[in-house]
């Protein structure tokens, strides 16, 4: 189980020693996770990483100079595709499947235009192109949430979970499963990180209509999906998102926000499992 996933540290060619967790069976290509904004080893749903880890080996990372990991934070998304690859390296992750969440989207997309050898598969979950109209930094009600020191159950609950009876509850079961791990838990990212961060997700939400042709530079297959009611990353870029790349599917889960993948954890997972076989 995830909660019970040892820490691991590896260090690359860049002098950077990064930590992950692994679990899963041993199988070929692994389903690299790659974390929303401010998210730590600890921030990725057990429930889902669980589901997920019953058929397919799944590695989470922190990248350099987030929580557990050494080194200068990315300050761009390019960088963080680029810290990515070397976390791939040193770990001989020659092909993969990638997960990518809000801002690990971004990064899944850019890593699968850097080096499109080396990826398989892409799952993007609410998450939006380079350059999309309406993502260019968060809303203040959000950022007044996403930026506050430190980050308590409102917050989550209000940036990730509709505003609804419902999602709400789903929330509160995803913040019981989040704290379920009492040993070994990753470090909150801190202010440093945190606005470098956002500096990486401000610059890839400018306005640019010709960037949005990168897309087609994506001949892999992908997924694409999203909550319905998602305050974060409007719900109409998803499908700008799916329209754009090549080969793509797109599903929205309904009465969801930016955390529809833990609110729908199940669901989602055997999505993710029949898309990736």
């Amino acid at each position: 189980m995830y909660v019970d996933t040892p820490n691991r540290t590896i260090r690359a060619a860049n002098g950077i020693t990064y930590a992950y967790r692994r679990c899963g069976p041993s199988n070929a290509p692994p389903l690299l996770l790659l974390q929303h904004f401010r998210g730590t080893l600890d921030s990725w749903d057990p429930a889902l990483v669980d589901a997920l880890a019953a058929e397919r080996d799944v590695i989470a990372l922190d990248n350099a100079g987030v929580a557990l990991s050494t080194g200068q934070v990315c300050r761009s998304v390019r960088d963080l595709a680029v810290d990515t690859l070397a976390f791939m390296t040193a770990l001989d992750l020659r092909r993969v499947d990638l997960l990518g969440h809000s801002m690990g989207g971004f990064t899944a997309q850019e890593l699968a235009l850097l080096r499109p050898r080396a990826v398989r598969r892409l799952v993007l979950a609410a998450t939006a192109p380079r350059g999309a109209p309406g993502v260019h930094g968060f809303t203040e009600d959000v950022l007044a949430h996403a930026d506050f020191e430190p980050l308590g159950a409102e917050d989550y609950l209000f940036t990730f979970f509709r505003h609804t009876e419902t999602s709400q509850r789903s929330g509160l079961e995803f913040l019981g499963r989040y704290i379920e791990r009492e040993h070994d838990r990753d470090v909150p990212v801190d202010e440093a990180a945190r606005d470098a961060q956002y500096d990486a997700v401000v610059e890839w939400g400018i306005p640019d209509h010709t960037a949005l042709q990168r897309l087609k530079g994506i001949r892999q297959p992908v997924f694409v999906a999203g909550g319905d009611h998602d305050i974060v990353v409007p719900p109409r870029v998803f499908h700008l998102l799916g329209g754009l790349l090549p080969d793509a599917r797109v599903k929205i889960y309904p009465d969801a926000g930016h955390g529809f993948l833990f609110q729908h954890h199940r669901q989602f997972a055997r999505d993710v499992l029949a898309f990736l076989s």
